[in-house]
């Protein structure tokens, strides 16, 4: 809803990235800490599963922002060029777009540390970081 009412309108940053906290960044967020729940982790294992998943559904959002501002249609599979179309408040139009992707690098790095402490057990985990700010679909 607050995605909705809030286009055409300007947000500051912290308003972005509240939007995209309450958006992609729960969903990921709770299909991490699920995944914690039903694995019988302890309450502090739980604590940083569920911080790395809302950081990478951070991360996950913003390098979709930055898809569609530079991506293709062939690469994405969608039409680009319509958060500008729709005069919708993203990072890249509030931060520009190296910002952003410095940025969501950033958010995906901290989102990989909160990892270290599960060590191997979390290699797969750590690897859709790195992808989830690479990618290009």
């Amino acid at each position: 809803m607050i995605h909705m009412v809030s286009e055409g309108r300007d947000l500051s940053g912290a308003g972005v990235t509240r939007l995209q906290a309450l958006k992609t960044g729960r969903l990921i967020q709770y299909s991490a800490e699920a995944g914690a729940i039903l694995g019988r982790a302890a309450p502090q294992q739980r604590h940083l599963i569920a911080a790395f998943g809302r950081d990478l559904g951070a991360a996950f959002q913003i390098a979709d922002d930055i898809l569609d501002t530079e991506g293709t249609e062939a690469e994405i599979g969608k039409t680009v060029g319509k958060d500008v179309a729709a005069n919708k408040a993203t990072m890249v139009s509030i931060m520009g777009l190296e910002q952003a992707r410095a940025h969501a690098a950033m958010l995906a790095e901290q989102a990989a540390n909160f990892l270290a402490s599960f060590g191997e057990r979390a290699q797969n985990l750590v690897a859709l970081t790195e992808f989830v700010v690479s990618r290009r679909s």
